[in-house]
């Protein structure tokens, strides 16, 4: 369906239209900045003013078009001007009005559209403005489209300054015939600047009537003195002939009845009668654009949420100071475990809570200071004049300790702790992404030794990021390449010293550094973004190796995968493992899945429910590195574990130290209690192992057993006994 509804009056929209002097060759330089402000406020690619003529559309202005169809029968508008209200589709491809359409199937691509009508005096729609873009949207809010139609009658009154002007060349009665009846601000005065005429809409925008303000001076309502600007128009218009436009619009103040001014745009016409010049003055109110431009402003410059500067402002301020030689200092801030307030009580209270603290951070900065909000939970601050450390640091100090008081949100208090990170121009950078780069480097140092402090950028940090970096990138190249292997550590049965398991190590085989140990490339990978890859490849190759195993007669056998914390992310790793053991004709028994503590704080409810199932699927579910935290205890109580595995820290001293012997001992016994299975990780001495007899350990792993070994060789030790002899 391409026609668009007829047009009841279709002759006198015509003839309406006709009136603004218009046509395809012209380009209405007024409506240029309403349709740039359209573009910008909605964050819309493309706006336009179109105009609707009998057979084809064309554009009275317009940013972002490129070449497209200006047939009337496929223009969205001339949907648009059938309609009273604003026209929005969000997918055209979807809307049976338009999925055929030429712009829609064509290089055009037009998917979102939004149009409101825009009517003469007479009531005649004449065409639209409209934004446009080539991506779907899912929605166009009621604020969106209020934007739009005040955009629309700025547009409206533009257009009517466009007709009056064009009446104007016509001579002095025709204008005043149209002006009459206007919905714009008319006045009309002769050669002495008094006077001669004032339309309804005049003494509305005013408060004075027509008996009132005729023979009266311009000056007793709009400013024009000798060196004024709209001097420049007047005295330009009376020398130019008979009936002339007095070219660009002029901004000015009009004075009202009640003493009160406002901000209005003039456009001038003239003619000459009876040998001498008149002129008529069109008046548009720009208050109302005035109003949208400080809008823009505050959208491109300021955090919506707490009125705090953006990222945009902040970077222009430091430019500023830097380029005035200013010394300054930057702080970037992160709140800790933020996260957690929106997950636990809602958004909502985030948003409470992040104002409270923008609130509390102003308190301890200068008015010439700035504070920006540029992320989530991210703030920094541009301290002005201030190249020292002691001066920095003390702010950095004073903020973290604000922050850190108790903050009461609707009902709850809630406590937040803050890290900071500085850098001064002095001696760190001066250059404005330099700057707030290595602030932020030093907020990551600050975040790594504990969080709740500040620290001060130091040049080695960007060495450390830079080799960061260049790691991250050989990662890329090592999943690429195929350089990661499996090791395999076995696990004995203390019982009968039989082989009932394997822990999956990963390994890397460098192809300059050789083979690297975990501890080497863990870190990197598990902040990384290859994490939930090479995870997903551990279990592959895990998977695959089981069923070799399995069919050359190792039934019983286990593997141990360690799981990293990104797996849980997507919240389908049930269905992935369920697929892999299927596809690899594996039962899930034969699959234990190691996690540590952090890994179960990070993500808590999530994790939580993750796990459940998978244990309901028969996996296993090992605590590794049981003792290293504090919340040990609790999460045996709430998780659905299998096992527990003794950090080889307490194994080291157990001989030797009397408390890390009773720690072993009482983690063993607390899994006889909780009916869960225990392995002590890290064995390498005779008595570590006779020890561990002694205590009725179920399982054993480490150096004394057996290192990780290639799958080849651990094969090999398949139906062994590996386990020395007892002393």
């Amino acid at each position: 369906m391409r026609c668009p509804s007829a047009i009841a009056d279709e002759p006198g929209r015509l003839l309406a239209l006709s009136e603004y002097g218009l046509d395809e060759e012209k380009v209405l330089p007024d409506l240029e900045p309403v349709v740039h402000i359209a573009a910008r406020m909605l964050d819309m690619p493309v706006a336009a003013v179109n105009m609707i003529g009998s057979d084809h559309v064309f554009f009275a202005a317009s940013v972002g078009i490129g070449e497209c169809d200006m047939r009337r029968d496929v223009s969205f508008c001339a949907h648009a001007i059938t309609q009273n209200d604003v026209m929005v589709v969000l997918d055209a491809t979807l809307d049976a009005r338009f999925h055929d359409n030429p712009l829609v199937a064509g290089p055009a691509g037009v998917r979102f559209y939004a149009g409101v009508p825009l009517h003469s005096p007479s009531g005649h729609a004449l065409g639209a403005l409209c934004v446009i873009d080539s991506h779907p949207r899912s929605s166009f809010s009621q604020q969106d489209r209020e934007r739009l139609k005040d955009l629309a009658r700025l547009a409206s009154d533009k257009l009517e300054l466009r007709r009056l002007a064009t009446a104007g060349q016509s001579g002095p009665f025709r204008f005043e015939d149209i002006a009459i009846t206007s919905p714009v601000p008319i006045l009309c005065f002769d050669h002495e600047r008094r006077i001669t005429f004032w339309n309804a809409a005049a003494t509305a925008a005013f408060g004075y009537s027509t008996s009132e303000v005729l023979g009266w001076p311009l000056n007793a309502v709009v400013p024009v003195i000798d060196e004024h600007p709209l001097m420049e128009m007047i005295e330009s218009l009376t020398f130019s002939g008979p009936s002339s436009l007095g070219g660009s619009v002029r901004e000015t103040l009009g004075f009202r009845q009640d003493g009160s001014s406002f901000p209005i745009e003039m456009a001038l016409v003239s003619w000459t009668h009876a040998g001498r010049p008149h002129f008529g003055a069109m008046l548009a109110d720009i208050t109302e654009k005035r109003n949208h431009e400080q809008e823009l402003y505050r959208l491109a410059n300021f955090d919506p949420l707490t009125g705090a500067a953006n990222r945009n402002l902040l970077q222009r301020r430091i430019a500023d100071e830097l380029a005035s030689g200013s010394p300054v200092s930057v702080l970037a801030i992160d709140l800790d475990n933020f996260k957690d307030i929106n997950d636990t009580l809602g958004a909502s209270m985030g948003d409470l809570v992040l104002s409270a603290i923008t609130g509390r951070i102003l308190q301890c900065i200068r008015p010439i200071d700035t504070l920006a909000r540029i992320g989530g939970d991210e703030f920094a601050i541009l301290l002005s004049q201030v190249g020292d450390s002691l001066r920095s640091s003390a702010v950095a100090g004073a903020v973290i300790d604000a922050i850190a008081g108790p903050i009461q949100a609707e009902n709850h208090e809630v406590r937040v702790t803050a890290s900071c990170g500085i850098a001064s121009s002095s001696a760190h950078g001066q250059d404005t992404e330099e700057l707030i780069g290595n602030a932020d480097l030093a907020l990551y140092q600050a975040k790594a030794a504990g969080r709740g402090r500040y620290f001060a950028f130091v040049p080695n940090l960007r060495k450390e990021a830079i080799e960061r970096r260049s790691f991250h990138a050989e990662l890329h190249r090592a999943v690429e390449a195929n350089e990661f292997e499996l090791f395999y550590q076995p696990q004995i049965r203390v019982s009968d010293r039989a082989i009932v398991g394997a822990e999956a190590l990963i390994r890397w085989n460098h192809p300059e550094r050789g083979r690297l140990s975990p501890a080497v490339f863990l870190p990197a990978l598990e902040g990384g973004t290859l994490a939930s890859v090479v995870g997903n490849w551990v279990f592959e190759k895990a998977c695959a190796q089981l069923r070799m195993w399995r069919l050359a007669g190792n039934t019983p056998l286990r593997i141990g995968v360690n799981l990293f914390a990104a797996q849980f992310q997507s919240n389908d790793l049930d269905l992935h493992l369920a697929n892999l053991m299927q596809r690899h004709q594996v039962p899930a028994t034969a699959l234990e899945i190691e996690i540590t503590e952090n890994i179960i704080l990070e993500r808590n409810d999530l994790t939580l429910k993750s796990l459940q199932r998978l244990r309901s699927m028969g996996f296993g579910i090992a605590f590794d590195d049981f003792g290293t935290g504090y919340a040990s205890l609790s999460l045996l109580k709430d998780y659905p574990l299998t096992r527990i595995k003794i950090d080889k820290s307490f194994i080291d001293n157990m001989c030797i130290s009397r408390r890390d012997e009773a720690t072993v001992a009482a983690t063993i016994n607390l899994a006889r209690i909780y009916d869960l299975g225990i392995i002590a990780e890290g064995v390498e001495t005779d008595d570590q192992l006779n020890r561990l007899v002694e205590m009725n350990c179920d399982e054993v792993q480490g150096y004394l057993l057996g290192k990780p070994m290639p799958s080849h060789e651990f094969a090999g030790l398949l139906g062994s006994v590996p386990l020395p002899s007892q002393s």
